[in-house]
């Protein structure tokens, strides 16, 4: 099973086009098929790796720019070179998904198989780990690039900063850091549920 994700950028009629800068942030992430545009402001990609997708709607959901659609399902193999050639349950299950999305919280759907149960849990769990994002100011972002990922202790981070150790903490903690990294720990989970990745062994 794989994840078929479909992008819509957000009041394009009165915004610049987002979707060039979009294709060069996320191509880096390693997508099985590479985020192309497929019509107008719209963009899709085709992951099958759990790391992968829950940081390509982490960078999407920090954005606030896009309707996402997250379609899991099966595809037709061997996949196309293009994303856009592509065809399957997933591809379907995307495009119903962005359309929701439009009128969905945080702007995210997720459809899987009738009745599945993880896709709604991850689906859920997108949703409030998007409600912590969406109240970290621009400070406790710059808290969160320094420390998430990466060895940069408080301590460390506060000489970076040029505040102290303590402030780093309450920056840290009105960030939501350890909810944030708890809901990615569970998103995480929840994908490798859900995706089988390409070449993996039956």
């Amino acid at each position: 099973m794989l994840a078929v994700l479909t992008l819509d950028q957000r009041r394009s009629r009165s915004s610049p086009d987002l979707v060039e800068d979009a294709l060069s942030t996320l191509a880096p992430l390693g997508a099985l098929r590479a985020f192309e545009r497929t019509a107008g402001d719209e963009l899709q990609g085709v992951v099958d790796e759990p790391v992968v997708l829950v940081q390509v709607v982490e960078l999407l959901l920090r954005q606030d720019r896009w309707n996402v659609g997250v379609g899991l399902g099966e595809v037709e193999l061997p996949l196309p070179s293009s994303t856009r050639a592509g065809r399957g349950a997933a591809f379907l299950r995307a495009r119903e998904a962005v359309s929701a999305a439009k009128t969905s919280p945080w702007h995210l759907r997720v459809v899987g198989d009738e009745g599945a149960g993880p896709a709604r849990a991850l689906e859920t769990t997108w949703w409030l780990w998007a409600a912590i994002l969406s109240r970290r100011s621009a400070r406790g972002w710059e808290v969160a690039d320094l420390v998430e990922g990466s060895d940069v202790s408080y301590e460390e981070a506060g000489r970076r900063l040029g505040i102290s150790q303590s402030a780093v903490s309450q920056r840290a903690q009105a960030a939501g850091l350890v909810e944030g990294r708890r809901a990615r720990e569970l998103a995480g989970y929840l994908a490798a549920q859900l995706l089988t990745p390409v070449g993996a062994s039956a």
